[in-house]
C-alpha cells in the first residue's frame, strides 16, 4: 500500500550470539555471586566447616580445607559475574593473606541487600553512588576505630603479633594448636631483615609424627638432594665452613657434549680422553684451593666428583632446588658462580654450623648461626597428606597477617565487633540524609551484621539472638563487643585478645564494595558463538569416517 513502508532487519551481531539485559540481567548476575557466597559461608569463623574438594578425571587429587582462595580457586567457577569474586579472594589472599571469605561474603551481602532496590525500579548507578558512598564513610570511621601500636615496646609488640597470628588460624584445622604455632609463625617473620621477604621463610613438610613436632630453624633447612657413589664417606658435620655455590655441572659426561672432533689419526683419541680429564680435574682442583667445605650446585654433581671431595673432607650437595640456592646465599654470603675462574674469598658464604641430620623418614642439610642475612624455615609433620597442605596454608595466612602488622601497627576487634560497630555507625549517619541514598546507606550498613551472624551460625548458636545482643551493647557504646564462641554469648573481643589487623578490614571493605558495584554497573551479557572455523573443524570431523573417537564408544 502506498505511503507504509516496512522497516528493514538490522543484524548487528553474528548469529548464533546469546544476548541478555536489563532487570532481569543484574538479579541473575546477584543470583549466580550469592551461590558462591552459600558455599563459602559455612567456613567462616572458628566453627566453620571444611569442604573436600576432589578432582577426578585421572587427576585423583583430593583437597581438605576451609581456606576462602583455595575453595574458590578449586572451584573452576564459569559464571563471567562470579568470576569477579574469584579475583576479590585471589586479590584479598595476595595483599593481606586472610580474610579471604569474610571479603567474598561481604560482597554478596551487598549485592543481596541490593536486589530489593533493582527489584523495584531504582536504577543501578543510583544503588553504585550510594555505596561508595557509603564505603568512603565506613573506611573513615575504621580509623578511629583502629588501635595504634606504634608507640609500644618490643615486648608488648611481639605479644599483639602472636595474637593476630592466633585469631588468624582461629577458623583453621590447626585451631587446637595456636598456642604452639603463634610463636613459631612470629619468630619465623621477626627472623627476616627490614625487606620481609616471605620468600626468605621455607616450609618443608615431613609426613609421619605429631604436630607438635613442628619446628622452627632460623636459617636454612633442606631435603637431601639425590647423591652418587661417595656421598656416604663425606662429612655430616662442619663448625664455620666456608661454603661456595655453583651452577655448574661436574659430570665427566659434560664434556663430550660441548664440542665436535674430528681424528684423523686412532692414537690421537687417548690425548682427547685426557684432555677431558684435566678439565674436569682442574675444576676440582680449583674449588679445593678456595678452602670451601661445603660445595652446593644447582646442577648434577657425578660420582667422580663426589669421590673427590670425600677423599679430601669436603660436603657436596647437586641438585639443589633453586629456591632453596637462593635462601642460602642470602643466609650465608655466599654468591652464585656459574665458572671457575673466580673462586676468590669475597664469593665465599659461611655459616656457625653445618649438620645433616634425619628428620622423621627424611634427611635434612641444616644451615645454622647464619650471619650474613636472616632467614627461617618450618618443618611442618603430621599424619595425612592433606592434613600437612592444609596446615601450609593455615600457616601461610598467619605469616602475612604477621608481616602485615609488623608493617601497619594497627589493630581491630575481631569477632564481628568492628562490623557491628561500623553497622551501627552508618545506620545512624544516613539518617543524616535528606535525599533517597538514605535507605541505601542503610543498607550497606546493615549488610555488615552477615559475619558476626554467620559466625553465631556456624557455631550452633541461635544467630538472632546473638545479633541482637550485639546490637545492644553497641547502642550503649560498648563497641569492642563480638561473638563468644567457647560460651554462646558476647564479651569484649579486644580484652579476650582477638584481634585483627586494621589493613585487613580495609582492604575486605574496599575489595568487596569494589566488587558489588561492578556487578551491580553490568545490565547486559552477551556471549559470542564459537568462531566459523572452530565449527566448520568440528563439523569435519564428524563428517570423516576415518576420524577417531574422542569420547567413549556408547553401547545400544
Amino acid at each position: 500500500m502506498a505511503g507504509q513502508f516496512t522497516t528493514p532487519t538490522i543484524l548487528l551481531l553474528k548469529e548464533g550470539a546469546d544476548t541478555s539485559q536489563g532487570v532481569g540481567q543484574i538479579v541473575h548476575n546477584i543470583g549466580a555471586c550469592q551461590a558462591v557466597g552459600d558455599i563459602l559461608s559455612t567456613t567462616l569463623g572458628p566453627r566453620g566447616m571444611d569442604k573436600l574438594i576432589y578432582k577426578g578425571e585421572g587427576q585423583s587429587q583430593v583437597t581438605i580445607s576451609n581456606d576462602g582462595a583455595t575453595i574458590i580457586k578449586l572451584l573452576d567457577i564459569v559464571h563471567p559475574a562470579a568470576k569477579i569474586l574469584v579475583d576479590i579472594a585471589r586479590a584479598q589472599d595476595d595483599e593481606v593473606g586472610d580474610g579471604t571469605t569474610s571479603v567474598v561474603l561481604l560482597a554478596c551481602e551487598f549485592l543481596r541487600m541490593a536486589k530489593p532496590f533493582i527489584e523495584d525500579g531504582v536504577h543501578p548507578r543510583v544503588i553504585v553512588s550510594g555505596y561508595r558512598r557509603a564505603c568512603a564513610v565506613v573506611l573513615e570511621k575504621l580509623k578511629d576505630l583502629s588501635i595504634d601500636w606504634s608507640d609500644k615496646s618490643e615486648e608488648e609488640l611481639n605479644e599483639m603479633l602472636e595474637k593476630c597470628a592466633m585469631t588468624a588460624m582461629n577458623s583453621k584445622l590447626i585451631a587446637g594448636y595456636k598456642e604452639f604455632f603463634g610463636p613459631l609463625v612470629v619468630n619465623a617473620v621477626r627472623s627476616l631483615d627490614e625487606s620481609l621477604d616471605l620468600n626468605m621463610v621455607g616450609i618443608a613438610k615431613v609426613p609421619g609424627g605429631s604436630v607438635t613436632e613442628c619446628q622452627l630453624v632460623e636459617g636454612v633447612a633442606f631435603k637431601k638432594t639425590f647423591s652418587y657413589a661417595g656421598f656416604e664417606q663425606q662429612r655430616k658435620n662442619y663448625v664455620n665452613p666456608k661454603i661456595v655455590l655453583l651452577h655448574v655441572e661436574l659430570e665427566l659426561k659434560s664434556e663430550k657434549s660441548n664440542a665436535e672432533i674430528r681424528l684423523e689419526n686412532p692414537s690421537e683419541y687417548q690425548a682427547i680422553v685426557d684432555a677431558e680429564w684435566k678439565i674436569i680435574y682442574d675444576k676440582l682442583d680449583k674449588i679445593v684451593d678456595s678452602g670451601a667445605k661445603v660445595i652446593l650446585s644447582s646442577l648434577p654433581i657425578g660420582d667422580l666428583a663426589t669421590q673427590y671431595f670425600a677423599d679430601r673432607d669436603m660436603f657436596c650437595a647437586g641438585r639443589v632446588p633453586e629456591a632453596d640456592m637462593k635462601r642460602v646465599a642470602a643466609a650465608t654470603g655466599a654468591v652464585k658462580q656459574t665458572s671457575m675462574n673466580d673462586l676468590t674469598e669475597e664469593v665465599l658464604g659461611t655459616c656457625g654450623l653445618f649438620e645433616e641430620k634425619r628428620v622423621g623418614s627424611e634427611r635434612f642439610n641444616f644451615f645454622t648461626d647464619c650471619t650474613a642475612a636472616k632467614t627461617a624455615t618450618i618443618i611442618l609433620r603430621g599424619g595425612a597428606e592433606q592434613f600437612i597442605e592444609e596446615t601450609e596454608r593455615s600457616l601461610h595466612d598467619a605469616i602475612m597477617i604477621v608481616k602485615r602488622c609488623i608493617q601497619n601497627r594497627s589493630i581491630v576487634a575481631g569477632g564481628g565487633a568492628v562490623e557491628m560497630e561500623l553497622s551501627r555507625y552508618l545506620r545512624q549517619y544516613s539518617r543524616q540524609i535528606r535525599d533517597k541514598s538514605q535507605i541505601i546507606m542503610g543498607a550497606f550498613g546493615k549488610a555488615f551484621e552477615i559475619i558476626p551472624r554467620q559466625l553465631a551460625t556456624n557455631a550452633g548458636f541461635d544467630a538472632t539472638d546473638i545479633v541482637n545482643e550485639l546490637r545492644f551493647k553497641h547502642a550503649r557504646n560498648n563497641r569492642n563487643a563480638g561473638v563468644d564462641i567457647e560460651n554462646e554469648r558476647t564479651f569484649d573481643t579486644i580484652e579476650n585478645f582477638v584481634w585483627e589487623p586494621t589493613l585487613s578490614k580495609h582492604s575486605a571493605i574496599a575489595a568487596a564494595c569494589e566488587a558489588a558495584c561492578t556487578i551491580l554497573s553490568v545490565d547486559e551479557t552477551i556471549r559470542n558463538p564459537r568462531s566459523q572455523n572452530t565449527s566448520e573443524r568440528e563439523q569435519q570431523k564428524v563428517a570423516d569416517p576415518r576420524a577417531r573417537p574422542t569420547g567413549r564408544a556408547s553401547i545400544r
